[in-house]
């Protein structure tokens, strides 16, 4: 149940099935809390509430025989709006959309249940949008995204975890520079995007499906990626391979230890244990530091460990059967995969 902006108004708006809207949604990277960071779901509550002090008032969504819009009396008029929202929301409209969806503010992250839902939907609500635009704050007007070194393949958006799912998830995907000026389409740079992600071009242009693709193969698209929360590594991927599951922020590596698990329970691939001890990418340097390699290594061997004596000779289901073998096979294999 997203909560969106509306993108006349200012206001926020519920709407229980986003399958029966039409809507935009925004992918970008985060700013850094030293260079101001984003406005929250409370941070625009608190300017909405300054624009009806100021005795301006909110004005309704305009009907669809209207199509001149007036910013006064709106939150896009008040200065204390973030430029990226008031950004955002203008491209939308411009093209049309009432609705749009950004995750900095249309998320309550006090609630942890709402937090939880949005995460285990954002997948869904991406894939399901009418148009994802990618607003990359690092890329000038005038920039060439298919010459090599380009600002646009230099872009951090193509590093962050939490992109991964947000560049494969919509059918309709638009790069915007950072005065958000038209840059080209996920289409029309599929090549490019495939050369520089890894992702197979049949699955940035939505000819086959993610389950097509084995669960190493998807592993490897975010191995050279990175989240600024070492949960994050885990919840960034639960889309990707259609996990649900509780996040519990504070609970470090074991999230992916827990991702794997499901992952293992759900999908009868037995190449997540070729994958080996590259299941838990670590972030660069400007990232949260890895455990140690040993203690990591020692954990996930602990995990396979009560896995096998949890599933052992309790084999009654088909899922519990490919369980069970997936299982015995990396015992025998734990001296090559997880080394």
């Amino acid at each position: 149940m997203p909560r969106f902006l509306n993108t006349w108004t200012g206001e926020f708006e519920w709407h229980p099935d986003p399958k029966k809207v039409t809507y935009a949604i925004l992918s970008h990277v985060w700013r850094d809390p030293k260079d101001g960071g984003e406005q929250s779901y409370h941070d625009v509550l608190k300017i909405q509430a300054a624009v009806k002090r100021g005795r301006f008032k909110l004005s309704r969504a305009p009907d669809a025989s209207l199509t001149k819009y007036r910013k006064r009396g709106t939150i896009f008029a008040y200065p204390g709006l973030s430029d990226k929202i008031k950004g955002f929301c203008k491209v939308a409209r411009k093209a049309g959309f009432r609705l749009a969806w950004n995750d900095a503010c249309c998320i309550d992250k006090t609630s942890s249940a709402e937090l939880s839902e949005a995460i285990n939907s954002m997948y869904e609500w991406y894939r399901l949008s009418d148009m994802c635009y990618v607003y990359l704050a690092d890329v000038p007007d005038g920039d060439r995204p298919q010459e090599f070194g380009s600002k646009f393949q230099d872009s951090r958006w193509h590093r962050r975890g939490w992109t991964l799912q947000e560049l494969i998830a919509p059918e309709c995907l638009i790069f915007l520079t950072k005065t958000w000026r038209f840059l080209g389409s996920k289409m029309g740079l599929a090549r490019t995007l495939e050369n520089l992600t890894g992702i197979n071009l049949d699955i940035l242009t939505h000819r086959t499906t993610l389950d097509s693709i084995s669960v190493a193969g998807r592993m490897s698209w975010a191995a050279k990626r990175y989240t600024t929360r070492v949960e994050d590594r885990a919840y960034s991927l639960m889309g990707i391979f259609d996990i649900h599951m509780s996040p519990i922020y504070g609970e470090g590596e074991n999230a992916f230890l827990r991702l794997q698990e499901e992952i293992i329970r759900t999908i009868p691939d037995q190449s997540i244990f070729v994958w080996g001890d590259r299941l838990a990418p670590s972030p660069p340097h400007h990232g949260v530091p890895a455990e140690d390699a040993e203690d990591a290594q020692s954990a996930i061997r602990a995990r396979v460990d009560a896995l096998w004596l949890e599933s052992d000779g309790r084999s009654t289901g088909a899922n519990d059967r490919i369980v069970h073998s997936a299982l015995r096979k990396c015992r025998t294999w734990t001296g090559i995969c997880l080394r």
